[in-house]
């Protein structure tokens, strides 16, 4: 029989706290007929965001093209969805059942290099462009090319979307973390990058690329242009690659935040020497379509020989999920104005984003009302990195602790907190030490997708519940003094 002792080293290294031992629980309590708010994971139709009416029918009619034979069941469908399906059909006659080119279909991919040209107004091409299951098998894909051997790593920001982490540890890699500024709304530091890229260059890592996720999961923030330009020169300037994480780009929500592409600034900067793969999801923005698990890798500034092994790599993987693909497509290709679902698709994309950014505003401003927590105001993406104050435990000696066990200190605490939370409220949070954070600070993930009403009880009650576990801890600490 298998032995958890005989699995591969690096699985059992790999961690992924977004669907750790907190939501294992969580769905043990749900079992016993618990309510559990999950704020966990950026799931938005799991918090009841309805589809967009026009995708849904599109694949609808797609996944049984018989339909397209009835008239009767074809008067339940705007006049563009059904020329579209037939449009799609004469492209790819075998529909959503079969094969693709591995990169993906022809006509989508000439679908995201518009995309691109349009929203950034520079060149793009359909040859660099490979279509995936999701903007995460993306991320494996670049991480599977870039990581040669032990030696290698990868600079990816803390705190960070774990899939990096847990990746990097699945391919035998490096990890190089590098601290963003949360007093500066999570913007990433120069001088903190070059600490990072020389503390790990004497440890014996290779940095080879670097991760920036913009707009930021978990913090929320929005690069300025300012601080991508720098973060291209530093680069350029290390012989780094750069991982633009852009899944988030439509939603950002802070008045004078505006999402900056990589790949434009870097074209505006005339930079063809650093390597740049971007990365776009149909999961998030306002489509909130995880679960077909579409996106898109766009490549630049490599020779061709090195994008045929991008290529392959997919090719292993034969091609994305052809629904994925379709919604994709949506995204970058949705209705035009004219067209009969234009007014739905408009109203719809606008209720979506609209209420995202209330949303975000009452996490914002409810959370720094709280006496011992504080959020830097989500920017952009769907989440809200809240910082807690806790009172020091007794008999703990910070100072003599090493790095490392002061960070499992504190690791158990923001966990202990979250768990505690979780069996109080029913919220279901994710501990900072999930993400990493800066040493001394405990953290913890929210996401801001339920209801409007769920977000301004969910404050109430994260009120309540720290005022009491504060109370708890002083208490202990009281006792202990007096024994």
């Amino acid at each position: 029989m298998l032995t958890i002792d005989m699995l591969n080293r690096r699985v059992l290294e790999a961690e992924y706290a977004v669907r750790g031992p907190i939501v294992i629980r969580a769905q043990q309590l749900e079992e016993q007929g618990r309510r559990i708010v999950y704020c966990n994971i950026g799931n938005p139709q799991a918090f009841a965001q309805r589809p967009l009416s026009f995708l849904r029918q599109l694949l609808s009619l797609l996944e049984y093209p018989h339909l397209l034979s009835r008239p009767e069941a074809l008067q339940e469908y705007p006049a563009d969805v059904v020329e579209r399906v037939r449009a799609i059909l004469r492209r790819h006659a075998p529909g959503t059942g079969a094969y693709t080119q591995s990169a993906g279909l022809p006509f989508v991919r000439d679908a995201v290099a518009e995309f691109i040209r349009t929203r950034d107004q520079i060149p793009a091409r359909r040859e660099n462009i490979i279509l995936t299951d999701g903007a995460s098998k993306g991320v494996h894909m670049v991480l599977t090319a870039l990581l040669r051997d032990a030696a290698d790593g990868i600079m990816i920001p803390i705190p960070q979307y774990p899939l990096y982490s847990a990746t990097i540890a699945l391919l035998g890699g490096r990890q190089i973390g590098y601290l963003l500024d949360e007093s500066m709304g999570w913007q990433l530091n120069e001088a903190v990058l070059t600490a990072s890229l020389r503390g790990a260059m004497e440890r014996g890592i290779r940095p080879v690329a670097l991760v920036a996720i913009n707009p930021g999961n978990p913090t929320g923030g929005v690069l300025t242009e300012e601080n991508i330009r720098m973060v291209i020169a530093f680069a350029r300037r290390h012989g780094l690659a750069i991982i633009a994480d852009e899944v988030y780009q439509e939603n950002v929500y802070a008045s004078g935040a505006r999402f900056h592409s990589f790949a434009r600034v870097m074209h505006g900067l005339g930079e063809t020497g650093v390597s740049l793969f971007s990365l776009h999801s149909v999961s998030k923005g306002f489509l909130g379509e995880c679960g077909h698990r579409g996106g898109y890798l766009e490549i630049r500034n490599v020779p061709e020989d090195v994008l045929a092994q991008f290529i392959k790599l997919q090719s292993i993987q034969l091609c994305a999920n052809v629904p994925g693909q379709i919604a994709t497509y949506v995204m970058v290709s949705p209705p035009r104005e004219g067209e009969e679902s234009y007014g739905t698709y408009v109203r719809e994309r606008g209720e979506i984003l609209d209420a995202l950014r209330r949303k975000a505003e009452i996490l914002g401003n409810g959370i720094n009302a709280i006496e011992g927590m504080s959020l830097v105001p989500p920017a952009g993406a769907m989440y809200g990195f809240v910082r807690i104050e806790l009172p020091p435990e007794p008999g703990v000696q910070l100072a003599a602790m090493t790095p490392e066990a002061r960070m499992a200190y504190e690791a158990e605490r923001d966990t202990q907190y979250c768990m505690a939370l979780l069996e109080e409220t029913g919220i279901c949070v994710v501990p900072g030490s999930g993400f990493g954070q800066q040493p001394g600070t405990l953290h913890f993930r929210t996401t801001f997708l339920p209801p409007q009403e769920e977000i301004e009880h969910l404050v109430e009650r994260l009120n309540t519940f720290h005022q009491h576990y504060i109370r708890q801890r002083e208490f202990a600490q009281h006792a202990e003094d007096h024994h």
